[in-house]
């Protein structure tokens, strides 16, 4: 195929060799700017749109919380002003049930009747007695002997447990057996009493004493609410609250509701008073029990609905509300929680394919164009040549210009008026002057190669001018137009023979160097698989040292680095501040190590292990390292990993 492919370039004439060699050279960067700056765009709008959306869910679950809050705390006020009252009225009731039976057993104590009468005067007398509208007076014997009841006299409810399994009266007992004389004990306990009609858990509160005489505890309960003047108030504020909570829409179908820890949907559009706890999504999971293990966080899982095609995911912000040990949920679609998201997305791509389509057509228009530019003279020249290779060497070329061409002209036309006075040497002077034109248009073709860097540079700087400082995409095309121009100087280093000019040297930021390095050398196509960390040394001093050949050093360790983890792996750069005077530059991967036997020629020129390598690389960076009075080693271990460190001295003057 590259024997096919080298043929068919030679067959081509120069103007359409440079379309053919330069063309690719634009379009291609054109089109990866382009899908770069394009998905960085994408991304930042889709991440900003998508948090203030999450944003939002947060907020519509906080505020739901804050008003349930609002009305717990509205009625918690005046529920405990009420318990404390109906704690001092129950005490009031037991006291004076206390001193009933004590008048009884006075009178029993003076003979006026027997024990048993007295007892039977005594309970006639509490039995008659009410606290509220179902509260009672009872009292019963330290085995659980209802001695005086409405409805259970003569039962034993020792073993008797309340809702939650407790058993109150044996408490009860206890307590009033070790209480003090004149002490009364109080007792609260939730009950449904089946024979009033309770459907639900009503808080009782019961105060009571003990008559030691007769080994009687005395006791006087009533339901709590039974005490609130405002009950059906808060009954309608607490529905009122309810319905603007299931009217408030997220999104288009997107809802509010809210379950205790059991799973009971307390609020909710259409399974309000249900238990979902043992709910299931469409992939099987069971996402109500999640929820409310976890109280609080978020959660996503596929739904779907009477009507849908499919399954359609939902995410869903759940919140803990403690007073009540609910858990209130906000969830929507997020096929609707990214519509906007996605609308923004299309638009963005859209006009970054158009915008690239347009560079790319002015691109090939000017590629063409100075193609065109730079063959004519060449074309005319060679018009000349075959006009001289058929023995006119009167003909001269036209010196219009003052750059290589111009250079070319002026020596073709020095050469031919050696040869016109020369015969003797003409076979000779001719193959020089062929050698020699051919030299000088292998020179400017290699200088040619700076065109498309300038044309990048050109649209990197368009862009940059259309773009704000404060835009995140300002550093890339900056870095763009950096790293095009240190190209140019490289191509211009090689040009002047390979010799490493001396280093500009400048106070210089080492970490604020790689930091750039790094940033820049993680978007490359032969980094996309690898994993960068960054540990630098804080305390890291400004060293003189010239920044572009820095750059070239890292940039070629790091490209190293990742051509050694094809398969992926991690790359550590790191600075530190030596003790003895230098400072260290690190590179450390886990890619595939460094055989043994090549690790004393890897510095030497044109040695490479890589299919398509020139074997430069390490070369110039030693060089590059040493004329700043460093030092480059390599430790490697094949299939553990490589580590390059670059020791370079604080003082120019030192050595490391």
């Amino acid at each position: 195929m590259q024997k096919y492919l080298f043929a068919f370039i030679n067959k081509l004439k120069l103007r359409w060799k440079m379309v053919v060699l330069v063309l690719p050279l634009v379009i291609i960067p054109i089109f990866l700017v382009g899908g770069v700056i394009g998905y960085i765009s994408t991304k930042q709008a889709y991440l900003g749109i998508t948090q203030t959306s999450k944003d939002d869910l947060q907020h519509m679950a906080g505020f739901t919380v804050d008003l349930l809050n609002s009305h717990y705390q509205q009625f918690q006020v005046y529920k405990q002003d009420k318990e404390k009252t109906f704690h001092e009225e129950l005490r009031t009731v037991s006291e004076l049930a206390f001193n009933v039976v004590k008048s009884q057993q006075s009178l029993q104590q003076k003979g006026r009747m027997d024990m048993a009468a007295a007892q039977r005067e005594a309970r006639n007398a509490l039995a008659k007695v009410n606290v509220g509208k179902t509260g009672y007076i009872y009292a019963m014997n330290s085995r659980g002997e209802l001695k005086v009841h409405v409805a259970q006299e003569g039962v034993n409810v020792f073993d008797s447990r309340d809702e939650t399994g407790r058993y109150f009266i044996r408490e009860m007992i206890e307590k009033a057996r070790r209480s003090k004389p004149g002490e009364v004990l109080y007792i609260v306990y939730p009950w449904r009493n089946a024979a009033l009609g309770d459907k639900s858990l009503r808080k009782k509160v019961v105060a009571y004493r003990y008559f030691k005489e007769w080994d009687w505890i005395i006791a006087a309960g009533g339901y709590l609410e039974e005490t609130y003047e405002d009950v059906a108030f808060e009954r309608r504020s607490f529905q009122e609250l309810k319905e603007k909570i299931k009217g408030k829409k997220v999104g288009k179908t997107g809802y509010i509701f809210a379950m205790d820890t059991s799973g009971n949907f307390m609020i909710h559009p259409t399974g309000e008073g249900k238990n979902f706890l043992n709910a299931v999504d469409f992939s099987g999971q069971h996402f109500i029990k999640e929820m409310c293990e976890r109280k609080t966080g978020w959660i996503r899982y596929p739904w779907k609905n009477k009507g849908d095609s499919g399954p359609r995911m939902k995410i869903v912000r759940y919140e803990y509300f403690q007073p009540w040990n609910w858990i209130v949920a906000v969830g929507s679609y997020e096929e609707e929680f990214y519509q906007e998201a996605n609308v923004i997305k299309g638009r963005i791509m859209e006009s970054m394919v158009v915008l690239t389509i347009l560079v790319s057509v002015m691109a090939v228009f000017l590629v063409l164009l100075a193609s065109r530019v730079m063959t004519e003279p060449i074309s005319r020249m060679i018009e000349v040549i075959r006009r001289v290779k058929q023995g006119r060497l009167e003909e001269t070329m036209k010196v219009e210009t003052q750059d290589e061409l111009g250079e070319l002209a002026t020596a073709f036309n020095r050469m031919t008026k050696i040869i016109k006075h020369n015969k003797e040497l003409e076979a000779n002077l001719a193959q020089q002057g062929k050698m020699a034109s051919l030299g000088v248009l292998s020179s400017g073709v290699a200088h040619e190669i700076n065109n498309p860097l300038g044309v990048i540079l050109g649209y990197a700087a368009y862009i940059e001018k259309k773009l704000s400082p404060d835009d995140p995409n300002y550093r890339f095309i900056h870095e763009i137009k950096r790293e095009s121009k240190r190209c140019k100087k490289i191509v211009q280093d090689l040009l002047s023979y390979a010799r490493t000019p001396q280093p500009v040297l400048e106070p210089t930021d080492l970490n604020a160097l790689l930091e750039q390095i790094v940033d820049f050398a993680a978007n490359h196509t032969d980094m996309h698989h690898v994993s960068v960390e960054k540990s630098f040394d804080p305390t890291l001093p400004e060293i003189m040292v010239d920044g572009d050949q820095l750059r070239q050093v890292a940039i070629n360790l790091i490209l190293n680095a990742g051509a050694a983890m094809q398969k992926g792996g991690k790359l550590v750069v790191s600075t530190q501040n030596g003790e003895d005077n230098c400072v260290s530059l690190k590179f450390s991967d886990n890619g595939a190590g460094i055989a043994a036997e090549h690790m004393e020629r890897i510095f030497e020129p044109f040695f490479t292990t890589k299919v398509k390598g020139t074997g430069l690389g390490l070369a110039i960076t030693r060089q590059i390292v040493e004329q700043h009075h460093g030092k480059i080693g390599i430790e490697s271990e094949i299939g553990a990993g490589t580590t390059v460190e670059v020791r370079l001295p604080i003082n120019r003057d030192d050595y490391c």
